[in-house]
């Protein structure tokens, strides 16, 4: 039991404190080898004119047994309740918590409570606490304006648009200082991302290669034989691989496959707090991490885009030798003088441009990741979706840009 006189200061939170906060905060500790009363707590009302008194008896002590509840059916509205501590042999903050339910049951039934009784520990504990119990607000989730809406995610997607670009200037004069060994980059992680992004990417993207093509000249084939003109399918598939497809399906399987590997390697990384190590020892993340990851994409994609266009328009000369009778001479002949090298040279930069786009958008969202295992997973889903999207918007702006200077 508490000692006389006992005062307890807490601090308050707009004059409101919760009933567990209050409980766990001034239970008074057990001392050790004390023991405790098996009296079981109780209660009842004793009911005298216009007078009733709560006789409490026991050993109010949460944590020996479970306390009872106050109902106050006995109690007649418009009366005084008192209390009669008299047989109450020990007590903790459980003990409050019950004055607490009963005085606010006489705030409600519009009965008098006097406290006078009890001893001046428990007058101090119960004018801790509020008349009424705080309410727990609802979450409100606030909704912005359509406009306001619209104006905060354009000014989102700016700053990240600000970002990359910046990310993209630090990584290039990263390579400009490499080229004089200033930079922090180190050959064997630039020849393993290489290897990664290069051979090891030959088998996807000539399966992909050769399969478009080959459903290119099929489509091509059924509608041109209605003509007489399946000699064209060659020219078909030769332009629209050296000019479209495989620039821009080798830069989606790249997306796919390098970029979400990036994006999870360096969220994984920055989970592991590598990237916060690597700041504290002055390492340059840019040309540590971001820099190889850049320039494997960069000098892979071209070889590529050639390989892609190479095995493209072989898918497209297996179908059209067996659906339509041409030679085989006649078909690489049509495809020669289908397309010139400006469009080569066209594709080149697509594949260069694209590859730097994937580099740098998954380092950088693996940079912005979160330090949990399942943002690693999401990481690489933005990585890939990101990267698709991007490509078909960049390969969009290329071909209004080679419209306008004829190519």
């Amino acid at each position: 039991m508490p000692e006389a006189g006992l005062v307890i200061r807490m601090p308050r939170h707009d004059g409101i404190i919760h009933k567990d906060i209050f409980m766990a905060l001034t239970k008074p500790p057990v001392p050790h080898g004390a023991a405790i009363s098996d009296e079981s707590p109780g209660w009842h009302i004793v009911t005298q004119e216009n007078i009733s008194c709560l006789v409490l008896y026991g050993s109010w002590v949460s944590h020996n047994s479970a306390l009872p509840e106050f109902s106050g059916r006995e109690a007649d509205p418009g009366s005084t309740l008192k209390c009669d501590i008299t047989k109450l042999s020990s007590w903790d903050t459980g003990f409050i918590a019950f004055l607490w339910d009963v005085r606010r049951f006489c705030d409600k039934a519009d009965i008098v409570f006097d406290t006078g009784a009890l001893s001046h520990p428990m007058q101090q504990l119960l004018d801790l606490l509020p008349d009424q119990e705080a309410p727990i607000a609802p979450a409100r989730t606030a909704r912005l304006p359509f406009l306001d809406a619209v104006g905060v995610r354009s000014i989102a997607i700016l700053a990240e648009v600000g970002t990359v670009a910046t990310l993209a200037g630090r990584t290039a004069i990263a390579a400009y200082r490499s080229l004089f060994g200033k930079a922090s980059l180190r050959r064997n992680d630039l020849l393993s991302d290489l290897f990664n992004a290069g051979p090891s990417a030959l088998l996807i993207v000539g399966v992909v290669n050769f399969l478009v093509g080959a459903i290119l000249a099929f489509v091509g084939a059924v509608q041109l034989q209605k003509f007489s003109a399946g000699i064209y399918v060659a020219s078909l598939v030769g332009i629209a691989t050296v000019r479209e497809l495989a620039a821009v399906m080798t830069a989606i399987i790249m997306a796919g496959r390098t970029g979400g590997a990036y994006a999870a390697r360096i969220s994984t990384m920055q989970g592991n707090e590598e990237i916060d190590a690597l700041k504290v020892f002055g390492i340059s993340v840019s040309s540590y991490l971001i820099l190889p990851a850049v320039l494997s994409l960069v000098f892979t994609m071209p070889f590529l885009y050639l390989y892609g266009c190479l095995i493209g328009m072989l898918g497209g000369y297996f179908v059209a030798i067996s659906m339509l009778d041409i030679t085989s001479l006649g078909y690489f002949h049509q495809t020669i003088i289908a397309f010139g090298v400006g469009q080569f040279i066209f594709g080149f930069l697509k594949s260069i441009v694209f590859g730097a786009f994937i580099g740098l958008t998954s380092c950088r969202i693996g940079l912005k990741a979160g330090r949990s295992a399942a943002d690693v997973g999401i990481a690489a889903t933005h990585a890939v979706v990101i990267g698709i999207v991007g490509i078909i918007a960049l390969d969009a702006l290329f071909a209004v840009i080679a419209n306008s200077v004829g190519i």
